[in-house]
């Protein structure tokens, strides 16, 4: 048996040479870092490698360029590249808001992204350590002993009883002080905050950012569009941040997409093969969403596994894509799809319909992807499926995904929250 993950991963990608294309991406991401007055904003659809490309700004913030060296951008590396200790959270959709999330930070205790283990405290033990495999120019603090006194964050940076954001302050003002321009002889402290998009309420975060962010330290968020909006107008002044730092990460051109399963095949080492046109086909189906790149191609590896090959041909193929099209392949979004359409044919139908829709463009700040009503009700009159507007709404309700939001520029305007759910439904058979 092949192990699909030594090719393909639905995972992060941390490892710089693991990361594929986004050249563009790379070069706006290392003058972001090296802009001192900047806010680091990675937005774009679920999917598309936000959160991998994050990972990558942490690991050129430490000073590993094996990244940028690898997309041939070596000659635009700074000579005196700033460099930064970092702390990498990701939301979840338990915070409630954004003094909910300032409290996460002051209390985590993850040994290797969390806040608190660069707050020098007594009885805790750090230590310098890279974040590749190989011995780079990258190097974080980790905590190897929190200490048997526990923690005592008090001593250095004092915890205000009742007043979670001043607490924060102290602790980014203690962590400065000691560590980036003690310790470390580092340019800054940089935050980093994953899945930002989850965090329903994000009141005040934009004054906090804009009040902190100094050459001393940066922010760096990552999540959809609407978050920048959300961002601005909790305090205008973010916007001049962002000049600098907006990057948005769009669906991969077919060629990268490609080189996704060219460098898959590379990691095998020769022991598993991609037919070429089974390549194409992958492509296709993804529509440069490299996370569906990633679970087809693990499918696959499996699929051709079970079957003794070595090579993912066009039979291989074939047997995943009757596996997706039964809801056997991919249980989180057959547990989606079923959880949608209920026992209902007639939302079968029609939420495949709008799946298939054409894409409209769209505003500012996001990309391709919203649906007219007033397109599909054409097409459901066409194939017979009845009670358009009574079946919808459970594909808007929270109890049931939601698998579509209602987009409010304009009247009759949806959008697929997830794409790759959007992906899976017009693979998966009626």
């Amino acid at each position: 048996m092949i192990d699909p993950e030594k090719g393909f991963t639905s995972d992060v990608i941390t490892d710089p040479n693991r990361f594929v294309g986004r050249i563009d991406l790379i070069r706006s991401c290392m003058q972001a870092l090296h802009s001192p007055n900047s806010l680091i904003a990675i937005y774009g659809k679920r999917g598309v490698g936000k959160s991998s490309l994050l990972r990558q700004v942490q690991q050129m913030a430490l000073g590993d360029y094996t990244l940028a060296t690898n997309a041939g951008l070596h000659h635009e590396i700074p000579d005196k590249p700033r460099t930064y200790l970092t702390v990498f959270y990701t939301c979840d959709a338990i915070i409630e808001s954004g003094e909910a999330l300032v409290s996460r930070l002051c209390n985590d205790q993850n040994d290797e992204d969390g806040l608190l283990r660069l707050v020098p405290q007594d009885g805790k033990e750090i230590v310098e350590f890279t974040r590749t495999k190989e011995v780079s120019g990258g190097a974080d603090l980790k905590v190897i002993n929190w200490g048997a006194k526990g923690i005592e964050s008090s001593k250095y940076a004092r915890v205000v009883e009742g007043d979670t954001v001043q607490t924060f302050r102290n602790f980014v003002s203690s962590v400065v002080q000691h560590q980036v321009k003690g310790k470390m002889k580092r340019d800054g402290l940089l935050i980093l905050l994953d899945e930002f998009d989850v965090l329903q309420n994000k009141n005040g975060l934009g004054s906090l950012i804009k009040s902190l962010s100094s050459k001393d330290i940066k922010f760096g968020v990552c999540g959809i569009g609407q978050d920048l909006t959300d961002l601005i107008e909790d305090h205008a002044s973010v916007e001049r941040l962002l000049e600098q730092g907006a990057i948005h990460v769009k669906t991969m051109p077919d060629q990268e997409a490609v080189n996704v399963l060219n460098k898959a095949e590379e990691l095998f080492e020769g022991d598993l093969g991609i037919d070429d046109d089974v390549k194409n086909d992958i492509v296709k189906a993804s529509q440069g969403y490299p996370y569906f790149i990633q679970m087809i191609g693990k499918s696959c590896v499996s699929k051709a596994s079970q079957l003794g090959l070595t090579v993912i041909d066009r039979h291989v193929y074939n047997r995943v894509l009757e596996d997706i099209k039964s809801g056997v392949a991919f249980p989180t979004l057959e547990s989606s799809y079923q959880r949608a359409i209920g026992n209902s044919e007639a939302r079968q139908m029609l939420l495949h319909l709008l799946a298939e829709q054409p894409e409209e463009m769209t505003l500012f700040h996001e990309d391709v992807g919203r649906i007219l009503l007033k397109n599909v009700r054409k097409d459901a009159a066409e194939f017979e499926v009845d009670y358009l507007d009574q079946n919808l709404p459970r594909l808007l309700d929270r109890k049931f995904g939601p698998v579509l939001r209602r987009i409010p520029e304009g009247q009759g305007i949806y959008e697929f929250i997830n794409p790759v759910f959007r992906l899976y439904v017009n693979l998966r058979a009626i």
